[in-house]
């Protein structure tokens, strides 16, 4: 959900990336048998804002589009309808010249460390590039800023002339978030930074980038479909299912009252150290896979797999309104006086929401 809010530092209003994959792939028998164009709606009528100076984890089960948002905000993916707006700035109608001077305040850092880096640059050279680019410094400036950064991120000096296959996971994803670094970005997005990582080396990036957050007063979307990160690191939380946000909430509350089926069945897969709590716990098993977005159900996306679902579902799209204070839901069994699907079910309530 948008808000009219100074503080806002990014704010999406009905973003959509839709890829026209051609005809010929289904047959409309209504219609006498022509092919149907076939779109795949990869991101479907987004809005939400991003406070300066917070981090809005995003989470989802994979192909939910979360990384296509990302890079949609930041226009690395063309956004095909829908408004980003950036310090008032509407991103997604700026010339490509205009985009281009936005770019070194808004920055991404890669899902894999490797495949971003160019194998066949220095990390001096990939650090630098950016600071090149924009014409931020010269000559013994630039190398001076490279040493500094690396410093920064927790790189010994000494291996500003190694190449990226000289590095381990996590000292790789450190480059990155170097290089997202060199131009003094207000805004990144983190796109899986840790997924690739070992568990004991996703604590320390995770670490460094409160640290760094703290230091530049940096602004996150933390994209990642490891609920435990997203707890530790994010201050709200958004939910994704089929290109749409389904749930929208302060991160702590999310977790511990979570309004959505879908949410609670992603936090019940979330492990618990402690194996005796871990043995007591029910988990809940969602049927069947998440759908084509080329088909998606009518009415709501989710209505195929949740065990709440009522004819109703299939016809009523619903709508992400606020059904506690600042937690949102899109969900047609449940609103502001009955926030509870459950107890809705056990009452026989049918349609209490949107």
């Amino acid at each position: 959900m948008t808000e009219n809010n100074g503080n806002n530092l990014i704010s999406l209003q009905n973003l959509q990336v839709h890829y026209n994959l051609g005809g010929g792939g289904f047959i409309d028998k209504i219609t006498g048998g022509s092919p149907v164009r076939r779109v795949v709606k990869a991101v479907d009528g987004v809005s939400f804002d991003i406070k300066k100076g917070e981090t809005l984890g995003l989470v989802g089960e994979s192909g939910c589009g979360k990384s296509t948002l990302g890079k949609a905000i930041l226009r690395l993916t063309e956004p095909t309808g829908g408004q980003v707006f950036y310090n008032g700035k509407d991103l997604a109608n700026l010339s490509q010249t205009a985009m281009r001077e936005e770019r070194k305040n808004l920055q991404m850092i890669f899902q894999d460390p490797y495949a971003s880096l160019n194998p066949r640059m220095t990390i001096g050279n990939i650090i630098g590039e950016p600071i090149r680019t924009f014409n931020l410094a010269k000559g013994e400036s630039v190398d001076n800023k490279v040493q500094d950064l690396m410093e920064t991120v927790g790189l010994n000096r000494r291996f500003v002339k190694r190449y990226p296959h000289e590095f381990s996971g996590g000292q790789r994803q450190r480059i990155g978030i170097a290089r997202a670094l060199a131009v003094d970005p207000e805004f990144i997005v983190a796109d899986e930074p840790i997924s690739a990582l070992d568990v004991s080396i996703q604590a320390q990036i995770m670490n460094l980038m409160e640290k760094l957050q703290t230091e530049k007063d940096l602004t996150y979307l933390f994209i990642s479909h490891d609920l435990r990160a997203v707890r530790h690191l994010s201050d709200r939380v958004a939910v994704m299912y089929l290109g749409k946000i389904v749930e929208l909430g302060q991160g702590k509350e999310v977790y511990s009252d979570p309004l959505m089926p879908y949410t609670k069945a992603l936090i019940s897969a979330v492990p618990v150290p402690d194996p005796t709590i871990e043995a007591k716990r029910t988990r809940i098993i969602l049927t069947g896979d998440v759908p084509s977005p080329i088909n998606p159900p009518s009415g709501c996306h989710f209505n195929t797999r949740c065990p709440y679902a009522i004819a109703e579902c299939k016809k009523i799209e619903p709508q992400l309104v606020e059904i506690k204070s600042k937690h949102y839901a899109a969900c047609i069994r449940i609103s502001a006086d009955y926030p509870s699907i459950e107890e809705n079910e056990k009452s026989g309530l049918k349609v209490v929401g949107n």
